[in-house]
């Protein structure tokens, strides 16, 4: 049972990064009807199919494993994605899970033959068990020099999905995965994971069809970071800064970036 205590700290922590997210220009919405997120998916014309993994078409998902949180700026325009897919992983790894439910995670049109196409490299997937939450469908829409990109925002996104996702489920492993070409540009530490591991889909002929960094982080490591002082706005330039990113490089908070899922 959660104390009243905990229940207040959380509250407030949630509470500041809502507040600091509106200042950015960003008003929030979390929740788990997932046929609501579907819909919201649908109208973004410029992005790919929503991922099986929270399709409710193709996946079961509701409360009970899963939540998203979406973006809106102040013309009503979605633009920020995120869900959280809760997987029991008890007496099984993250191994087998990815080798078992490949087709969910597989980027569409990325193989010749899904079925024949499986995921490699990070030693984690070996030991990641447990209760383990997924994050996928991150998204953030990039639109000049203003945009929320520029303004430091993933950090803050990514954090509130960490705390929800903790208070929710307490996971024994969070993890994601992220493109080769946005993870070598530290997308890691901007989504306050604490470790990256390189990884691939290999094809049916032994080739690369797809190169997929593994980040993650257990749960002592998810206490420690959330434990941190909370985000907080700093300066007077409207520039939103967190007192977590600020002691990241400065490379890592400007890239903008999309993770698979």
């Amino acid at each position: 049972m959660t104390s009243p205590s905990r229940i207040f700290e959380l509250t407030t922590h949630l509470s500041s990064i809502v507040r600091d997210l509106e200042k950015a220009g960003i008003r929030l919405e979390i929740g788990d009807d997932f046929a609501k997120y579907r819909a919201y998916r649908s109208k973004l014309s410029d992005r790919g199919p929503i991922y099986p993994m929270f399709n409710v078409a193709s996946s079961y998902i509701d409360h009970t494993n899963g939540f998203w949180i979406c973006g809106f700026n102040e013309d009503g325009d979605l633009i920020h994605t995120q869900a959280v897919r809760l997987l029991d992983l008890s007496g099984s790894s993250l191994k087998m899970h990815l080798d078992r439910h490949r087709h969910k995670y597989i980027t569409p049109d990325s193989t010749p033959d899904p079925d024949q196409t499986f995921y490699s490299g990070p030693d984690a997937l070996q030991f990641i068990t447990g209760q383990v939450c997924y994050q996928g469908e991150f998204w953030l829409r990039a639109r000049g020099l203003g945009g929320p990109r520029s303004q430091g925002v993933t950090t803050l996104l990514s954090r509130l999905m960490l705390e929800v996702a903790v208070a929710t489920w307490n996971p024994s492993y969070v993890f994601a995965l992220v493109p080769q070409r946005v993870a070598a540009k530290g997308a890691h530490l901007r989504y306050c994971f604490n470790h990256c591991e390189p990884g691939q889909w290999i094809g049916p002929d032994q080739q690369v069809t797809e190169e997929d960094y593994l980040i993650w982080m257990e749960a002592r490591e998810l206490a420690r970071t959330l434990s941190k002082t909370r985000p907080a706005v700093q300066g007077t330039t409207g520039a939103l800064k967190t007192t977590l990113a600020a002691s990241l490089p400065q490379a890592a908070l400007d890239v903008g970036v999309q993770v698979n899922g």
